[in-house]
């Protein structure tokens, strides 16, 4: 079988169409449909060649209404066939997608979208409905495709613009396939963890270099088959040759997904490969200790957005067969994937150095990619300055180089310049260093270990303390579901505290034992010797794109008057 994945630089839509010429009647798409009346979810399939055709129809109709080459547009459709063909239409006809997780704030949502400032607008109805309410993107916006029912006020039908595409394409009209390397491909807006969502640009180059990354470090082949919880990733799928499976499950919410039904069809469709944040591999790995549930044919399961804890990695592993293996690449919206570790060394000696407060090793970096940390530092750094980096051990902030390393947020130089330093090269060139905003180190044998974000930290006039140190230690806690270092004031005269998520079999009149627990468990190592405040907090606010990252600086606002 040829390998038909996109040449470095190379446009990832056109890897589509290397599929399509390769194995047209191969699956490149199952998706929900409706229930059968035993109540399985019923799917349909759309092949390789069924899918390329759409894209090329929906690329020249796109043209045809006057969507062109470097033109922004905003892409709200939940992930199902029209997802998938718009995403790579619009790259085909070389127009700029602009992707914002729809779980974000309102208030938020529009001024990501005033800031990019899409001249066309493609969603379902209720998205179109809400831009008109909410006034998103209304100063730009002059171009509208409803997806999934008739044309919204006005605008263009997606029945329609398939019907122009197929017109042109009859008459011998070209669609361009020019967009690659350098030029700009999309705008993929950042979760907002931990602070105000920012535009990433993506060039084509990005998006083939992670292509080539994902299938050269996890080994993935042609023909397997993918059950992808987190859209954005299933988008890869049709340039790595590899059949899609969408759960039935809202997206916006992992944690919430029904592990029984990804159970069934990772075993019905032959599944040999699952992605998944660390919530919702939690919520499966529990299924499976509770029901004896296995699934022997996943040959991989990948995990990333938060660390994953070492006893979930456990029970997900007594699921899987000896040879299957558990992976969370360590990266960002702006650099992945960075480095990479497997579930055998996160239960291993990697645990321990956590429970010993040494915080979350995640592993080694890819040889594509140059890791170093550099000394923490709140400010820009415009140049690089060698006498910055930090020797094995030195904690400070994680920077990264690399083929998949971003360059520039989009609309946000203040951002840009506070996240990207330049670097001057003995030839005379210069290339940008990515500032990850965590903190870490590497060890001696080059693994990298990440302490938390910058922003995390807790500065008190003793010295400073790190949340995934700190944590990890309360972590090892049996009844204890989750752990969060706060801060209580600003730097840097904090007042640390930790709050405590408990399992959620524990009643809460253990709560004053446990506290007394935990505080003994505190007073047994010198990093969390001065830690005497604990707070019982029902449930951790997370992020909505992932629900594993905790939302430090919302619980520090909580612990504030209880402390």
């Amino acid at each position: 079988m040829s390998d038909a994945a996109p040449a470095v630089g190379a446009n990832i839509s056109l890897a589509l169409s290397a599929r399509a010429a390769e194995a047209p009647g191969r699956i490149a798409l199952h998706h929900p449909v409706g229930r059968a009346r035993d109540g399985r979810v019923r799917y349909a399939a759309l092949s390789y060649g069924e899918l390329e055709r759409e894209t090329v129809d929906l690329a020249a109709g796109l043209g045809a209404i006057g969507i062109v080459p470097g033109m922004r547009v905003a892409l709200m459709v939940p992930p199902g066939p029209a997802f998938f063909a718009l995403m790579f239409a619009l790259m085909r006809v070389g127009a700029v997608p602009v992707l914002i997780d729809p779980g974000i704030a309102r208030r938020a949502l529009k001024a990501c979208l005033a800031e990019a400032a899409p001249e066309a607008f493609v969603g379902i109805a209720l998205a179109h409905a809400a831009r008109l309410v909410l006034g998103w993107a209304r100063a730009s916006v002059r171009i509208t495709v409803t997806v999934g029912s008739p044309a919204f006020l006005g605008g263009h039908g997606l029945a329609r613009v398939r019907a122009l595409g197929r017109e042109r394409v009859r008459a011998g009209l070209p669609v361009a396939y020019d967009a690659q390397g350098d030029t700009l491909a999309a705008i993929l807006f950042t979760s907002g963890a931990t602070g105000v969502p920012k535009g990433v640009e993506y060039r084509h180059r990005h998006f083939s270099a992670q292509v080539a990354l994902i299938r050269g470090t996890f080994g993935i082949e042609a023909g397997e088959v993918n059950v992808p919880t987190f859209p954005p990733f299933a988008l890869f799928d049709p340039a790595l040759g590899l059949t899609t499976v969408l759960p039935r499950m809202d997206f916006r919410r992992p944690a919430r997904a029904d592990p029984a039904h990804l159970v069934e069809i990772c075993t019905r469709f032959g599944a040999s490969m699952l992605f998944g944040s660390p919530a919702l591999v939690d919520v499966l790995a529990r299924h499976g200790e509770r029901t004896g549930a296995r699934l022997p044919a996943l040959r991989r399961v990948l995990s990333a957005g938060a660390p994953v804890r070492p006893d979930v990695v456990a029970r997900l592993q007594a699921m899987l067969s000896d040879e299957a293996g558990i992976w969370t690449p360590y990266g960002a919206t702006e650099c992945l994937p960075v480095a990479v570790i497997e579930g055998r060394a996160i239960v291993g000696s990697a645990a321990a150095g956590t429970a010993r407060g040494e915080g979350i090793c995640v592993g080694m970096p890819l040889p594509a990619n140059v890791v170093r940390v550099i000394r923490t530092e709140d400010g820009a750094i415009p140049a690089w300055r060698d006498e910055d980096e930090l020797p094995p051990g030195g904690i400070g902030e994680i920077t990264v180089t690399g083929p998949s390393a971003t360059e520039r947020y989009y609309r946000r130089d203040a951002a840009t310049a506070l996240a990207k330093i330049a670097e001057r090269l003995p030839d005379g060139g210069t290339r940008i260093v990515h500032r990850m905003g965590d903190l870490g180190y590497l060890d001696a044998q080059g693994r990298l270990w990440y302490v938390g974000r910058k922003v995390h930290r807790v500065v008190t006039p003793d010295g400073t303390l790190y949340p995934e140190q700190v944590e990890g230690v309360f972590n090892t806690h049996a009844e204890v579901a989750r752990a969060a270092l706060v801060g209580i004031g600003r730097w840097p005269t904090q007042v640390p505290a930790i709050c405590i998520e408990l399992q959620p079999q524990v009643p809460e009149r253990d709560w004053p034992r446990i506290a007394r627990e935990l505080a003994a468990l505190a007073a047994h190592q010198a990093l969390t010797r001065p830690l005497t405040r604990f707070l019982r907090h029902p449930r951790f606010p997370v992020d909505i794109r992932h629900n594993a990252k905790i939302d430090r600086l919302a619980l520090a606002a909580w612990a504030a008057p209880r402390v």
